[in-house]
């Protein structure tokens, strides 16, 4: 049994070092965790508004997702605490998100600082709802704005009647904030929308989608001045005297936009789903579940600096992975595994910024995870979790474990039954008393008696002088 005993505490060994590696990476999970809140605070606490009010430059570039929305939100309120003369909206891009681009609109027309638009490059698609939204609009010689049909992940033109008309909604009702034409934001969201603008000589049939450069905004009224460079929309907004402040995505900012894309939260949770389950159905790595704890770590990290998910998201999830290793060892009969993925899911989706797109995320990342998970189970499947409580090794003579002393030394030696043998009992051997059994024969006891056969501790005789 030596060889028993020196596994065991080989097993334990590596256990113990798994362990301790978990632990690590889940401190550094909390590590991330926290971090984001001190940097926050210290800012806060460090920054103080200028003597003069400023001007605030916020760069809109890139696409258009949630985390550019919670940075916008953060970028406004730095403003606000500035009490910032103006607001500048350096925008760039070719759109995003139209959910994300409505909330960025909402958070413009609420604040009690002027906004300007300036576009240096294209206001695309909801990037040229955000520029409608601003109190006005400058445009760099070059750019345009425009062209914001809706369109789904696949770059594919939406053709629902319902989304369509939302869509050209929200972008008249903004032109109509800003007295300009209307019509002109329908015929840029919507092809069955025709235009006729006589100031630049040039008509939109129905079929096509409205773009415009710079020096037709101009003339048509979407524009109110062309700037070569901020500075010049610096001096049309008569605030040469004052402060020019930019307010940057930070660091962690920047990295929660990458996080908080959809598919890059679907590749994390299925290294987490995939690289936990590894770890408890077939343990031994410690690899897998330290990549699996990173993979939610990140997730989790990212919806946190985007201002998504909050501790108490953590924590329910933090309880479910709990749970389900719980029910790995000690069986509730389902009821700790059922508690532990509903923790678990309400976690990730808590976290999300749009439930239907975390649950969507969370089920392509476990379909995936499954399909992994079984391929590594077949492979390594005689490390499975399962073989702690299954003993399959066998005791055998040829692997060197002898737990009772063979009797094959008895095989033929004549003696006398001291007990009657029903069929087992005591015979005499000499002036050893061993443990017998027949072959299902009585023998009386005083009749003598020969061993036959002996099979370990188990030695078969017969009388004597019985054929």
């Amino acid at each position: 049994m030596r060889r028993r005993f020196r596994s065991d505490r080989r097993f334990q060994a590596l256990h113990a070092v798994r362990v301790r590696w978990l632990l690590a990476a889940m401190a550094v999970l909390l590590v991330l965790t926290l971090f984001p809140g001190l940097e926050r605070k210290a800012s806060a606490e460090t920054g103080s508004p200028p003597a003069a009010a400023p001007v605030v430059i916020i760069p809109v570039h890139h696409t258009i997702e949630t985390g550019l929305e919670q940075f916008l939100m953060r970028a406004f309120r730095e403003a606000q605490e500035m009490r910032a003369m103006h607001i500048i909206l350096d925008i760039d891009t070719l759109g995003g998100r139209v959910d994300s681009a409505e909330e960025i609109g909402e958070l413009i027309r609420g604040s009690t600082i002027p906004t300007i638009a300036y576009v240096h490059g294209k206001a695309v698609s909801a990037g040229s709802y955000i520029a409608m939204n601003a109190g006005k609009i400058a445009m760099e010689p070059g750019s345009s704005i425009g062209a914001a049909a809706v369109v789904d992940a696949a770059g594919n033109e939406v053709e629902s009647v319902k989304v369509v008309a939302h869509w050209s909604s929200q972008m008249k009702s903004a032109a109509e904030l800003r007295g300009r034409n209307s019509r002109i934001a329908e015929a840029m969201a919507d092809k069955n929308v025709g235009v006729t603008m006589p100031e630049i000589g040039r008509t939109v049939e129905k079929g096509q989608i409205l773009s415009l450069t710079a020096e037709e905004a101009l003339k048509v009224g979407y524009a109110e001045t062309i700037a070569n460079n901020v500075q010049e929309v610096v001096r049309f907004i008569k605030a040469e005297g004052h402060p020019v402040v930019n307010i940057e995505l930070s660091a962690a900012e920047r990295f929660a936009r990458f996080i908080t894309q959809p598919w890059v939260s679907m590749l994390l949770l299925f290294i987490g789903i995939a690289g936990v389950a590894i770890e408890i159905f077939v343990p031994g790595f410690g690899i897998p579940g330290i990549l699996g704890l990173i993979g939610f770590g990140l997730y989790f990290f990212g919806h946190y600096i985007a201002g998504f998910a909050g501790v108490e998201d953590l924590v329910l999830f933090a309880l479910g992975i709990l749970l389900l290793l719980i029910e790995v060892f000690v069986s509730s009969f389902g009821i700790l595994g059922i508690l532990g993925a509903i923790s678990l899911i309400s976690g990730v989706v808590m976290a999300a910024y749009n439930t239907q797109k975390a649950m969507l995320n969370l089920g392509l990342a476990f379909i995936l995870a499954v399909i992994v998970v079984a391929i590594v189970i077949k492979y390594f499947k005689h490390r499975g979790v399962w073989n702690r409580f299954i003993l399959r090794e066998q005791l055998t003579s040829e692997k060197g474990y002898t737990s009772a002393k063979s009797r094959t030394d008895l095989i033929g030696m004549t003696g006398r039954a001291l007990t009657p043998l029903r069929p087992s009992g005591t015979a005499l051997f000499g002036e050893e008393r061993v443990d017998v059994v027949t072959s299902g024969d009585f023998i009386p006891a005083g009749r003598d008696v020969v061993v036959v056969q002996s099979e370990g501790t188990r030695v078969v005789v017969k009388e004597k002088n019985r054929e």
